[in-house]
């Protein structure tokens, strides 16, 4: 962007960046935490999977496709968690972190289809019920269940750190509780003989997701789109650094994240006194970082207002 200022001003630029090596070491641990859940999800998909073939269980299916789901998409989390810790290069200058966002938007969309198919041939077994096998859906379904915690075990002291790691949470967490239905549908259908509770229950393990991977997406979509981060509120941070001592101005203020826990600013900053610019700055980056968690900042500093067209403000 082309600045144009009064030959007389001087325009002050401050850039302070975080250091990489505590990202470098949660990169690391979540790789490790998804990496044993993939483990898990694997050694049980193949016996839901033929569980639901062989017993005819539209709800096994729903819990053995969102199983499938889960594999792929924790796949594709560690990769991308392997690829975000590469550092930054002449093409890639903020690195390769926003990898995880996309990871966890795939994660979403994989959520959908998976739900949308067990919906209509929900509708299908509806109309057209199936015998099932209540025992054997039982044992499979006791079996997921118990890989499902150990994995959501594993998983749940990384999900402040990542946002990847939060969507892998979410699908393990939707697996157990398919499995508790799956179980509870078993029983029903054991002691009633009503064939309908099997679809009943498979639309209710794709309902009961679709909020929270809905939530998912819409994040991941923020992220994406460089909004401002959900934990912050951009006029409280333009607010404080109008205030800020010194400070007679502050326009063109972006502020957004690049992986969802981390946060990232930019902006023009017009001093009352050119000769406190960098005074200023290092005020404004203190406060920056103590009080919204904001640890990189660029700062323009500016004795007057710049005119540049289509600036934002």
């Amino acid at each position: 962007m082309s600045i144009h200022a009064h030959p007389h001003d001087r325009d002050h630029v401050h850039r302070h960046d975080h250091g990489h090596h505590h990202h470098d070491h949660a990169a690391g641990a979540s790789a490790g935490r998804i990496g044993v859940a993939l483990a898990l999800n694997l050694s049980v998909l193949g016996l839901e999977l033929a569980g639901a073939w062989a017993f005819s269980s539209l709800a096994l299916l729903s819990d053995a496709a969102h199983m499938f789901t889960d594999a792929a998409a924790l796949g594709i989390a560690l990769a991308a968690l392997r690829i975000a810790r590469k550092p930054a290069d002449e093409k890639r200058t903020f690195g390769y972190r926003r990898f995880e966002i996309l990871a966890a938007a795939f994660n979403a969309v994989l959520l959908f289809v998976v739900a949308a198919i067990v919906l209509v041939e929900g509708v299908r077994r509806f109309l057209e019920p199936e015998p099932v096998q209540s025992l054997g859906m039982m044992a499979v379904a006791a079996a997921g269940l118990v890989a499902n915690v150990a994995a959501m075990a594993v998983l749940a002291g990384g999900r402040g750190d990542s946002m990847t790691v939060r969507g892998a949470y979410l699908e393990v967490w939707a697996d157990a509780l398919g499995s508790l239905g799956v179980i509870a549908g078993a029983v029903l259908i054991r002691t009633t003989g009503a064939l309908w509770i099997d679809p009943l229950v498979g639309i209710g393990i794709a309902l009961w997701v679709l909020p929270r991977t809905w939530a998912l997406l819409r994040d991941t979509t923020q992220v994406l789109l460089e909004g401002v981060p959900a934990r912050l509120s951009l006029t409280e941070v333009r607010e404080a650094l109008a205030g800020a001592p010194g400070v007679a101005g502050v326009h063109d203020l972006h502020l957004w994240s690049l992986a969802g826990d981390d946060a990232s600013l930019t902006a023009h900053v017009e001093v009352a006194d050119i000769a406190d610019a960098e005074p200023v700055c290092r005020s404004l980056t203190a406060m920056l970082a103590e009080r919204f968690g904001v640890r990189h900042v660029t700062l323009q500093t500016e004795a007057a207002p710049c005119r540049v067209d289509n600036l934002h403000p």
